[in-house]
């Protein structure tokens, strides 16, 4: 993510890596705040952050874009379904629907301790904190990036996604990379993930 971070920065974009709640370096209580809460308190927070840079004139606010990977591969799709603000969005090992992301992916236990309620509950958390209950209301070119085999946010989490905004008619793009899992190793296909995600933004923010 940093060195994705560099790739926008030195495109001459201005990045911001938030520290929501959730994150490590301030403790556990901040560690452990948004138990029960992920994809509501810290995506806030992220938001608030992104306010924050647009009042100080850091930020264009009619020149956003959002992205992530793992966690923040669920943040960025979580955040285009919550607003319209961004002109792009890049997730890379996303998570788009917690119920089937319980059902296959090798730690299951992550979300069962974070939110601590039925995994099979539609109208509860698991339903209610996924981007697919609520992908009408996207907008956002949205690029997918993922590891084909990915056995933590398995490939399939991107595809939900990419394949419910290509049929509603959002500008969308999905890039599985073979023999990658969790995040890209191979030479090549590190520089493929950046130069694509930073040529999605260019040519949309």
């Amino acid at each position: 993510v940093r060195t994705m971070g560099l790739s926008f920065a030195s495109a001459g974009y201005a990045v911001f890596l938030p520290n929501p709640r959730g994150s490590m370096g301030f403790g556990t209580a901040f560690a452990e705040a948004n138990i029960g809460d992920m994809g509501g308190g810290d995506l806030a927070d992220i938001l608030s952050g992104v306010d924050y840079l647009v009042t100080e004139g850091i930020a264009n606010p009619e020149r956003l874009g959002v992205g992530g990977w793992s966690y923040g591969g669920y943040l960025t799709p979580l955040a285009i379904t919550q607003t319209t603000r961004f002109k792009a969005a890049v997730s890379g090992a996303s998570i788009t629907n917690w119920v089937s992301f319980h059902g296959v992916s090798t730690i299951p236990a992550f979300d069962s301790v974070f939110y601590g309620v039925d995994p099979f509950n539609w109208d509860g958390h698991y339903g209610q904190f996924s981007p697919m209950a609520h992908v009408r209301n996207v907008t956002t070119p949205t690029l997918f990036l993922h590891g084909e085999t990915d056995p933590i946010c398995p490939p399939g989490q991107a595809l939900e996604m990419w394949r419910a905004l290509k049929e509603l008619g959002v500008e969308t793009q999905a890039v599985i990379y073979s023999r990658e899992g969790h995040g890209p190793r191979e030479r090549e296909h590190l520089r493929d993930v950046l130069e694509r995600a930073v040529g999605w933004w260019k040519q949309r923010v």
